[in-house]
């Protein structure tokens, strides 16, 4: 048998001996792409190289790339374990022409592979073409020989022009052009037809290779104009060939597949190895593996949300299965056992993968039980819709994705009242932005902003600017040609050295002067992404006027402050990676002078020791006193100078980096210290968890952790003086105590049981008869409600048939504790007996038939109560 692994070996190989450069697979995060979710396809990452601003790694390339459909426009996860050959990941080969081969060689390097290499019969493959593509028909049949009768044409089958399963487009315009596809034959013995009959969606001719071959720019109009430089993508299924070379049908029966069947049979203890949940379970450990070592991390939006949806929908698998524990990340390990020695990447971040899969798991496990039953009772009364009321509560109480829900729905034959889902998800959204204070401090109206030139920032190498010409001032959100003394609004100026609040640095504070009067700037805001809004009060004997000239001074101390802590969180982001591990990015941050903040992905909370060994790494690194270097370059560039990029930030062409040492290096817009010696001192504060999966630390630099540091040390010598011993004794001093205290606890419960138990022996002795039911209804102080527990526990014991209420009065309230034991329990409740009694001193009860407790408030009324028990318990039982 061809297994995958030599499935994907022979296919590099073969390509590498017609002279392409074999290069690895992108990750499933494409990189600096807004406008896809995940890289769903083989030609992502050659995307820029397609469109011309991109060098290709070489004239001829292959490859094979990890790829993901869960999301967004191509999304196949409904699909996933109920058809043969739909997966969220799957492998794609391809072999790629940058202006060098075309057609021909695309064709017989294709066939030669298939039929010499693979041995598959020719008369089992069958190849389509665009209907006007005489040139590749040729090929195939005079050439490579297929009969015309296994040639399919094509036409435009998707309502306009060049819409066709055989033209290929990148978008509406831009490189395209036709394609031709192979399929294979599984027999006749399959229902269905080949590619272009009426019947075409069965299962008998499975496309296995599709070769695309873009030779035209498209036009807006679209017109079609020959590229001077014709390219070839093509793209193969490894499932799809795996299951054609392993003599199988479906995906599911590949090596791969089956090995991870296996493994997900024993964890979950099932037989049947056909079971569709089984394929569920191996296709997502597949995807959440891949997702997790490119980066993500479960949360609730983006790429983040998508991984998450997954793992539920695979653990809601386990669930039908039986499994009521964790099982999902023990899938890891067979994984790599199948797919590690290919992407040496996965056993590398294996435990990150596991941990996270694995918080993941207990956070939802949690709720799974609870949901799968209120989605039970909600079906057996929805008639054939689940409304979309109940939906949005099972997301919003039990975390079930909305698409998990209509996929349990499916198969049950019913479908989800998607609209008032989304009408819940709105109210709740209008809910949050009622609650939300936020309020923009400036917009700038999009006219002005086009008339204006961008602001010039001068702060990168000084805190003074004189003569800033006043562009525009804003005042309630509209432009206004003055502002008059006294009156409050935002000034832009055409240069300044104040600094816009972005990349989580705090805008800067200072003066504007000029003109008889002054701005005392209490904010800088960035408007329209281009011009710096100096917010502030202007006082001066005369207005302030569009076009007069401003000197700026920026308060230094304040910024000098901020840099240290920007720098910081810099060398934070590096110690956390070099700690916790390479899946932990940053996901929002706040410099401000007093302070830092900065979020990261990572899925559980970060122990003590990570914390010291972070710190002191941060710590390490201002010691060295390196450099802290700026430079500015194109993008790639920086990329390739080692740069890390954050996955969703708008980077320009040229970007600046700021290089730490070999410790960090950041694309960052910020402004920072010369050397890392100025931040002086790093002290982490605190660490919490902000959403799921991403947790936060605080911390402070310089002046401020200093002085942190001292109070510190001041609380420790406070203690040490209450303690009568010297700041190094402390903790020893209170580890006696503690001892101590627990002994002495352990004396007074051991003095409380032998009081309760010499307490119950006497009211033993004392107690009533109510038609032959022992009574005793007493009042107890100086026992707590276990002591009382315990009580009521050994008067039922020496009792039999009774009723027993025990009362304890301290700092003015009651606890009381009920009990009814033997032939007693079928006449009278515990929970009755505590609430008529509590009902008489001001409080409530209940509980078990057998036992109950409650309380009230001390009172005369406490002793009546209990002395009237008997006489209310002989009228419960006439």
């Amino acid at each position: 048998m061809t297994t995958s692994a030599e499935i994907r070996s022979t296919f590099l190989e073969f390509f590498r001996s017609k002279g392409h450069v074999i290069v690895p697979s992108a990750p499933l995060v494409p990189a600096n792409d807004p406008t896809l979710l995940f890289t769903n396809s083989g030609m992502v990452q050659f995307k820029n190289a397609f469109l011309g601003s991109e060098k290709p790694p070489g004239p001829r390339v292959a490859d094979v790339q990890r790829c993901l459909r869960a999301g967004g426009k191509h999304n196949d996860l409904d699909s996933v374990g109920y058809t043969a050959r739909h997966h969220t990941f799957f492998e794609m080969l391809g072999n790629w022409s940058f202006g060098d081969y075309f057609k021909r060689d695309a064709i017989l390097w294709a066939w030669e592979l298939l039929t010499e290499v693979w041995k598959l019969p020719p008369e089992r493959l069958l190849v389509t073409v665009y209907h006007t593509d005489e040139e590749a028909y040729a090929i195939w049949n005079a050439q490579v020989g297929v009969p015309a009768e296994r040639i399919v044409r094509i036409g435009d089958n998707k309502g306009a022009p060049f819409a066709s399963d055989n033209f290929w487009q990148m978008a509406d315009t831009g490189p395209c052009g036709p394609c031709t596809e192979i399929f294979y034959d599984h027999g006749a013995h399959i229902a269905g037809g080949p590619p272009g009959s009426p019947d075409e969606d069965g299962d008998r001719f499975i496309e296995i290779w599709n070769l695309v071959f873009m030779q035209f720019d498209r036009a807006a109009d679209g017109t079609l104009t020959p590229l001077p430089a014709p390219c070839v993508d093509t793209g193969m299924g490894l499932e799809r060939l795996a299951a054609v070379l392993q003599h199988v049908h479906t995906n599911y029966e590949i090596d791969t597949f089956q090995h991870l069947i296996r493994a997900a049979g024993a964890l979950t203890g099932t037989a049947d190895l056909g079971n569709t949940s089984l394929r569920v379970i191996a296709d997502h450990i597949r995807a959440c593996s891949f997702l997790i070592v490119d980066g993500v991390l479960p949360s609730n939006e983006g790429r983040g949300y998508v991984l998450r949806r997954i793992i539920r929908r695979a653990l809601r698998h386990g669930w039908m299965l039986g499994v009521r524990g964790d099982f999902f990340w023990k899938m890891v390990a067979p994984l790599i056992d199948v797919m590690g020695e290919a992407y040496p990447e996965l056993p590398a971040k294996r435990d990150v993968v596991e941990r996270a899969l694995k918080v993941e798991e207990e956070r939802f496990g949690e709720t799974l039980e609870q949901g799968m039953k209120l989605f039970a009772e909600v079906a057996a009364r929805a008639g054939t819709t689940i409304p979309g009321a109940d939906a949005f509560r099972l997301y919003d109480t039990y975390g079930f994705p909305v698409d998990l829900t209509a996929d349990i729905a499916r198969e049950r034959g019913l479908t989800v009242d998607m609209a008032g889902f989304e009408q819940a998800m709105e109210q709740q959204r209008e809910r949050a932005r009622a609650a939300s204070q936020f309020e923009s401090k400036g917009q700038l109206p999009a006219e002005l902003a086009a008339s204006l030139p961008p602001t010039q920032f001068l702060g990168y190498d000084t805190l003074q600017g004189e003569g800033g010409e006043v562009l525009a001032i804003l005042r309630g959100g509209r432009a206004v040609d003055a502002l008059a003394d006294g009156e409050e609004g935002i000034v832009i100026l055409d240069r300044t050295p104040f600094y816009a609040e972005s990349g989580g640095q705090v805008g800067d504070v200072g003066v504007l002067t000029g003109t008889g009067g002054a701005l005392a700037v209490g904010d800088t805001q960035k408007l329209a992404g281009a011009f710096h809004g100096h917010v502030g009060r202007w006082q001066g004997a005369h207005p302030l006027q569009r076009g007069a000239r401003l000197a700026a001074a920026v308060d230094g101390e304040r910024r000098q402050a901020t840099i240290l802590n920007h720098s910081a969180t810099h060398l934070l982001h590096a110690a956390l990676r070099s700690v916790l591990g390479t899946h932990v990015t940053q996901k929002g941050s706040l410099v401000a002078p007093d302070r830092l903040r900065f979020d990261f992905a990572h899925f559980q909370a970060v122990d003590g020791t990570e914390l010291r060994r972070i710190e002191d790494l941060v710590n390490a690194e201002i010691r060295r006193n390196v450099a802290a270097e700026v430079h500015t370059m194109g993008y790639e560039e920086a990329i390739d100078f080692g740069a890390m990029a954050l996955f969703g930030e708008k980077y320009g062409d040229q970007v600046r980096v700021l290089k730490m040492g070999e410790f960090s290096t950041e694309l960052c817009g910020g402004t920072h210290v010369s050397r890392t010696g100025d931040i002086g001192l790093f002290k982490i504060v605190a660490e919490s968890g902000v959403a799921s999966g991403v947790r936060r630390i605080e911390a402070l630099t310089g002046a401020a952790a200093v002085a942190f540091v001292v109070d510190e040390e001041r609380r420790l010598g406070a203690v040490a003086d209450l303690l009568s011993v010297g700041p190094a004794d402390v903790v020893d001093k209170l580890r006696q105590l503690f001892d101590r205290q627990r002994k002495l606890e352990r004396e007074l419960e051991s003095f409380k049981a032998k009081a309760a138990s010499s307490a119950t022996q006497d009211l033993a002795a004392q107690a009533g008869d109510v038609g032959g039911i022992r009574v005793v209804a007493a009042r107890v102080d100086g026992l707590d409600a276990k002591a009382l527990r315990e009580g009521v526990d050994s008067l039922k014991q020496q009792l039999g048939d009774c009723v027993v209420l025990l009362a304890a009065a301290a700092e003015g309230k009651v606890a009381l504790v009920g009990g009814v034991g033997g032939a007693a329990l079928g006449k009278v409740k515990a929970g009755e007996v505590v609430a008529h009694v509590a009902a008489q001193i001001g409080g409530k009860g209940g509980g078990r038939p057998d036992l109950a407790q409650g309380g009230g408030v001390d009172s005369p009324a406490l002793d009546q109560a209990l002395a009237h028990v008997p006489k209310w318990l002989a009228e419960r039982l006439a």
